[in-house]
């Protein structure tokens, strides 16, 4: 079980956005890669070295996270903090999704991350809690419908305050796509 631990501020002059990002951006393709691998060949070998590839994953972006504290744009750029997200999404700690939960929200109060990427990880952890979603970015693989969706008569408010299209659309992309 993942502890936050004591925080280590980077030294003097020390630049770690640009590292950071490009360790954030190869883990995120080789996440791709691997899960594309997996789902071409369905063997227990590939599914294998998908979860070592996701939990090892998951360990590089702990001690970032203990390091730097979440990459946020404003550090890392926009598409190594979308990295950074989908690591997490696939990480399989809970406690350490919802330790990073936390700090997303926080950086998205402050305007450093996209609202976006809280509503995923919300929804991540509230559907690994067995709690109603909020956004319904979480859909269930076998029929294709979101998990529960708390006040769902609010939901496509919810998922426009955030950037994301109405639910329905999502769903009619999603089954167009399969």
């Amino acid at each position: 079980m993942w502890s936050p631990g004591p925080a280590q501020a980077a030294g003097p002059g020390e630049r770690s956005g640009p590292a950071v990002a490009d360790e954030l951006m190869r883990r995120a393709r080789l996440d791709r890669q691997a899960t594309r691998a997996a789902g071409t060949r369905p063997t227990p070998a590939f599914r294998r070295r998908l979860a070592e590839c996701r939990r090892d994953n998951a360990a590089a972006l702990e001690a970032i996270v203990r390091r730097y504290g979440w990459p946020a744009v404003d550090v890392v750029g926009p598409a190594a903090s979308t990295a950074a997200l989908m690591i997490l999404l696939h990480a399989p700690d809970l406690t350490f999704r919802l330790h990073c939960r936390d700090l997303i929200e926080q950086a998205t109060a402050d305007g450093r991350v996209p609202a976006v990427h809280f509503a995923y990880i919300a929804d991540h952890c509230a559907v690994d809690l067995g709690e109603p979603q909020y956004y319904g970015t979480r859909v269930d693989p076998v029929t294709l419908r979101p998990y529960p969706i708390r006040c769902p008569e609010t939901v496509d408010e919810r998922r426009q305050d955030v950037g994301l299209g109405p639910l329905e659309e999502q769903m009619r992309a999603l089954r167009l796509h399969r």
